[in-house]
């Protein structure tokens, strides 16, 4: 007598069923394509192998409005099964399943599902789409090739593959009748193999199937492990970035890729290979980053923060407040354009009077990254991710894709910036970090908590990825919203520890002993008697740069320098003494022109109580090298009042000739003072004209620029 199953053990069996079912076993392969694709198909399904065990899905942008016959051109071409996608049709290898018109497709546990699209009209991302959902349900397994077409619809889902550790392949834009898409797709993410279409399916096939001996190892033995720590070693010194606290399966797994490319059977090949490829450094660092972004990404966390979060805060705040928020790892800035959107969506519904704005600071590790996000302009996709309404307000669209407004683009400050090493941004009201910690180590994840707690305002918000969670033990976080991963700084002040971030930037200095040792010199008598000499009977002098920078000082210039009052200055200008700051800045310009020496004779000086006459004489150094351009000052004194030659002393009082003496020496200093000005004068006035000349010429040019213009546009609009 046969046993009747109970309603449980047949619950059991149907699950298990669905279980085995789920598991896909084999790649499957998404293929987007638009105009010029139909050719491009042909080649490729030419080259496949009958029993190549992977799976087909094109997604083909078609005319909604017929049927086609895309699939039964296709079946011409290859022995496999072509098949028009029918609602929860089953995948399966060595098979190809062609999109019908009018549908959005999606992937679930290895059925394939159609929807009605979303746009009614307008531009569709059919392509986008189905990678999306493919990369969810296959994760590494996920396969998607760009081939032909116009716009960019793809580059986005190719994103998510790459991101699942997925495999990307584009037809080569120079055999690509149309080159929108595969050069998209190339500007979007690394591209694994870039061929044209009839050589796609066999490079294809020998990535499958070169399969690293790292590939199979759950366990990393120690050989490997030092292979990865020298790659570890050879990004830091090529990129300045270290990924020794990254998680060492991430690690494997983006290494794992590189090698697969290149045909690389051994990690220690690789090892070699990088040392000899300083550019392969710098594709396995962008390979290693993972930068997936979209706009408003989790759409239920956008609602969150503008429902309830924000405005909680706002509530919180002081009139006139500048709320202060930090995006970490931004990528190309979608992120942060979101939360500025919705900060004045939340801003307006609220119709408080504090007069809030907000201040985003947006930093990632990608300098390329970061130069992208601060132009603030994006691809037609993003239409999959923006309302029409958001698009209309907050974007300006253009011939190739739209720009993000001047009102949002002034609200964020973009930077290159490390989290492990550079200084963190303090003082915050929000804090987002998603999607970044799921790549740490716990010691890593454990100390950016204490750096974000350290970072933020008490009452501040953190926000994490939907992966993450907030692992500290002693309550720095309060949670809002578990689900969605929004957290609360806590107000009541924790221990921290002080936190040592690994940084490439550290020098370990050499080791010296703590013992000074006891070394004896043995001089020579020549340079000992010419020290003796320049310190004892040497003139007083001093050498300076060319802005007046005093460099070395040879002797006492005490009676013609002296310290001016205030902040320290060692500029010569600041320190010279009554009299001979009015001769220095002349002398010092005639000294700049050549190398023959300038002499000031009989410069009066005041001194502390007195005065002193005193002879200068300026040399601009050509040799040695080390000190060229640099001038030598030398004072020198007069010993007694000077007396003009040729002049017959005067009957009289005595203190009235030295009068008439110092009268007429500064009469001279002033001629020779005057011709000077007046010979710069003419040089500057040269100069002048010269200038005048050109701009005049300049601005005759730009009229002929501007009349043509003219014309040019009276012709336009005559047409």
């Amino acid at each position: 007598m046969k046993k009747i199953p109970s309603k449980k053990e047949i619950s059991v069996a149907k699950t298990t069923e669905h279980q085995a079912s789920t598991k896909i076993r084999f790649p499957i392969v998404g293929i987007g394509a638009s105009a010029g694709g139909l050719e491009a198909l042909e080649l490729f399904f030419e080259n496949v192998p009958k029993n190549s065990g992977m799976a087909y899905v094109v997604i083909q942008h078609l005319d909604p409005n017929h049927v086609g016959i895309l699939p039964e051109l296709l079946q011409r071409t290859t022995e496999m099964k072509v098949l028009r996608v029918t609602e929860h049709l089953k995948v399966l290898p060595n098979h190809v399943y062609v999109i019908p018109p009018n549908k959005s497709m999606s992937i679930l546990n290895g059925y394939l599902h159609l929807f009605k699209p979303v746009e009614l009209r307008g531009l569709r991302l059919p392509i986008d789409y189905f990678f999306r959902s493919l990369a969810d349900d296959q994760q590494e397994k996920s396969i998607g090739i760009i081939l032909s077409g116009m716009g960019s619809d793809g580059s986005l889902g190719l994103k998510a593959i790459k991101e699942k550790n997925g495999i990307v392949l584009v037809q080569d834009p120079l055999s690509a009748k149309f080159d929108g898409m595969p050069q998209s797709a190339i500007n979007a993410v690394i591209v694994d193999i870039l061929a044209a279409a009839n050589e796609l399916p066999e490079k294809l096939i020998s990535f499958l199937k070169y399969t690293p001996s790292i590939g199979s190892k759950t366990d990393i033995d120690n050989k490997s492990k030092s292979n990865l720590e020298k790659i570890i070693i050879l990004l830091r010194t090529q990129t300045g970035n270290d990924f020794s606290l990254y998680k060492k399966n991430t690690l494997f797994r983006r290494v794992e890729r590189r090698m697969n490319v290149h045909q690389i059977d051994k990690i220690a090949y690789y090892v070699r290979f990088l040392q000899e490829n300083p550019k392969e450094l710098d594709i396995l660092f962008k390979e290693l980053l993972i930068g997936v972004t979209s706009f408003f990404r989790d759409s239920a966390v956008w609602e969150k923060l503008k429902a309830d979060v924000l405005p909680e805060l706002f509530d919180e705040l002081p009139n006139g407040s500048v709320v202060r928020a930090w995006i970490i790892a931004c990528s190309t800035g979608e992120e942060a354009y979101s939360l500025a959107i919705v900060f004045k969506e939340a801003l307006e519904k609220v119709k408080n009077d504090k007069n809030l704005t907000l201040q985003i600071f947006a930093t990632d590790i990608d300098s390329d990254a970061i130069e992208k996000a601060r132009k603030g302009f994006f691809s037609q996709n993003i239409v999959a991710d923006v309302s029409p309404e958001r698009l209309s307000r907050f974007f300006t669209k253009e011939e190739s894709g739209f720009q993000i407004n001047t009102a949002v683009r002034e609200m964020v400050v973009f930077a290159p910036q490390n989290i492990i090493k550079d200084p963190p941004f303090t003082k915050l009201d929000l804090l987002f970090c998603r999607n970044l910690l799921i790549y740490m180590e716990s010691e890593l994840q454990k100390k950016l908590m204490l750096l974000f707690h350290y970072s933020l305002n008490p009452g501040g918000v953190m926000l994490l990825g939907s992966a993450e969670n907030e692992n500290t033990q002693n309550n720095q976080f309060i949670p809002i919203d578990e689900k969605l991963k929004f957290f609360k700084r806590s107000v009541t002040p924790v221990s921290t520890e002080l936190i040592d971030f690994p940084s490439s930037f550290r020098h370990i200095g050499k080791q010296t002993s703590t013992e000074i040792k006891t070394v004896k010199i043995t001089g020579n008598i020549q340079t000992l008697a010419d020290q003796f000499i320049l310190q004892h009977f040497a003139p007083a002098s001093v050498l300076i740069n060319g802005e007046g920078d005093i460099l070395y000082i040879t002797g006492k210039t005490g009676k013609y320098l002296e310290p001016a009052a205030g902040k320290a200055n060692w500029n010569l200008y600041a320190m010279a003494r009554e009299g001979l700051g009015n001769e220095l800045p002349g002398a010092i310009r005639k000294a700049k022109l050549n190398l023959e020496p300038v002499k000031l004779y009989n410069i009066k000086i005041g001194t502390n109580g007195g005065t002193q006459f005193v002879n200068v004489t300026l040399q601009l150094i050509d040799k040695p090298e080390t000190i060229k351009g640099a001038i030598m000052i030398v004072f020198s004194d007069v010993p007694n009042t000077p007396k003009t030659a040729n002049r017959k002393p005067r009957k009289g009082n005595q203190n009235s000739t030295s009068r008439e003496l110092e009268l007429e020496l500064d009469l001279q200093r002033a001629n020779k003072e005057l011709q000077s000005t007046r010979e710069e004068a003419q040089t500057t006035r040269e100069e002048l004209e010269s200038t005048n000349e050109e701009m005049q010429s300049t601005n005759e040019e730009l009229q002929s620029t501007n009349e043509e213009l003219t014309t040019s546009k009276e012709e336009m609009q005559s047409m």
